[in-house]
């Protein structure tokens, strides 16, 4: 690569590192869509993708390795702050470029963006780390935050998750979120079985094992999945192996009627039509009609037939359906995502406490809505993305305390996959998925039945 091409990489590794830190926008969002912008390599892609998300993820170790480098008076611009994050990030985290080259280029930068002033500080720090190194974190005394700077988590997201699990589950779901998210793909069953996909891709170079948590997942252990043939022609959908387990549990089946509540992307949705041997209904909405558009891409990328969907705020369903409409009913309800920060590690940084309360109530309006929809005998799902009880246990237990009629399905928990009953984090009202379980994301999920 030219000197001109890495400046062009690195500036827009900055640009959105910035963008990001300012809120306009989900990283992997903007992350695919400068990568499309820019048609870049494939070996510059995979720079890219590491070092933006990589510095996000680390953001409050950099900065605490910063901090013995700079004074605390000393006051930078945003751009400045964020050329030294990532540039620290490259020199401790990555062997792939030396750290001399790392150096000048972040001097170069400097020089473009701002004055010589400016590429001397910017030199300075980045020397005195190279030839000190970066501190230890042992000297904090403190635990909690000695876990926060260590693992770059908030401390009152720490603490949180103490007061929920203990502080060993805390400790694990800190440290696998800062590991690589593993990749899972679903095989559309009504185009291809799971035995032949595997061969296919293996003979394609992919190195991939099957899920255990659902008879539809491949684990991607080499290889980009984006890039096979398979997947471009609508056999795959990338899904998280722990996503997949809601459409696995719905027992959707050939001729019913669904109702997907929040359905955007339409991962799950799609799951259903699946399950469903596409016969029947789903019936998707989404609160943002930009976001159907992704529900119906997604079905007609799969050639599924019986998704009608539509943007409609969940909260407001019981005005569109008559009571009792739905064989069954899929809530997969907003949430704040903390379960998902290996691959979306900005949410640590946007989301505090207030937006978890405010959320909570959110989910429990959205049940109140739709669960008149479901018939007699009928079973609803709930799930969310997210580590926390209040978004989750609490929230069901509510639910329940003011639904006589509802309760939930304990066959729910005898249908499991042998090889997850024991190793799934059974809670009273459902179960709490960790990442560090099976290197999934986190996630919450339960069955209850309407009893009259």
């Amino acid at each position: 690569m030219n000197d001109v091409a890495k400046y062009v990489l690195r500036n827009a590794m900055l640009d959105l590192l910035l963008r990001i830190e300012q809120g306009s926008g989900y990283s992997h969002l903007l992350i695919d869509h400068e990568i499309k912008k820019k048609q870049l390599s494939e070996k510059d892609i995979g720079l890219l993708t590491e070092v933006v998300y990589g510095t996000i993820q680390r953001k409050l170790t950099l900065d605490y390795y910063l901090s013995n480098f700079i004074k605390t008076n000393k006051k930078q611009k945003p751009w400045v702050q964020m050329l030294l994050r990532m540039s620290i990030y490259q020199m401790v985290f990555l062997d792939k470029v030396p750290a001399h080259a790392v150096i000048h280029e972040a001097v170069e930068i400097a020089k473009q963006r701002g004055h010589k002033g400016v590429a001397s500080f910017v030199n300075g720090v980045l020397r005195n780390v190279q030839r000190q190194g970066v501190p230890e974190t042992s000297s904090i005394k403190d635990p909690i935050k000695r876990l926060s700077i260590e693992t770059s988590h908030p401390e009152w997201m720490i603490m949180q998750w103490i007061n929920d699990y203990g502080l060993k589950t805390t400790e694990d779901m800190c440290r696998e979120n800062m590991e690589h998210k593993q990749v899972s793909v679903r095989i559309q069953p009504l185009k291809i079985s799971r035995k032949a996909a595997i061969k296919q891709l293996n003979d394609e170079g992919f190195v991939v094992e099957p899920s255990l948590i659902s008879k539809q997942g491949l684990i991607i252990k080499k290889g980009n999945i984006v890039q096979s043939h398979l997947f471009q022609e609508g056999y795959l959908t990338i899904q998280d192996q722990s996503s997949m387990l809601v459409g696995e549990m719905l027992d959707a089946r050939p001729g019913m009627s669904v109702l997907d509540a929040c359905s955007a992307p339409g991962g799950k949705t799609t799951h259903l039509a699946e399950k469903m041997e596409n016969k029947g209904v789903v019936k998707a909405h989404d609160l943002h009609k930009k976001k159907i558009n992704l529900v119906n891409e997604k079905s007609s990328q799969l050639s599924l037939s019986i998704i009608d969907a539509s943007q409609a705020d969940a909260r407001d369903l019981n005005t569109v359906y008559e009571q009792e409409s739905f064989d069954r009913i899929l809530i997969d309800a907003p949430c704040s995502g903390l379960g998902v920060l290996k691959g979306k590690p900005d949410i640590k940084f946007t989301k505090q406490v207030d937006d978890i309360y405010q959320l909570a109530q959110i989910q429990i309006d959205i049940l109140e809505s739709v669960s008149p929809l479901l018939k007699k005998g009928g079973l609803l799902i709930y799930s969310t993305c997210t580590v926390n009880r209040k978004e989750n246990e609490s929230v069901i237990q509510s639910f329940l305390k003011h639904h006589p009629n509802y309760e939930v399905d304990r066959a729910f928990f005898d249908t499991l996959p042998d090889s997850l009953k024991n190793s799934l984090g059974e809670t009273e009202n459902g179960l709490q998925l960790f990442p560090q379980t099976f290197q999934t994301d986190g996630f919450f999920l339960t069955r209850l039945r309407k009893t009259f």
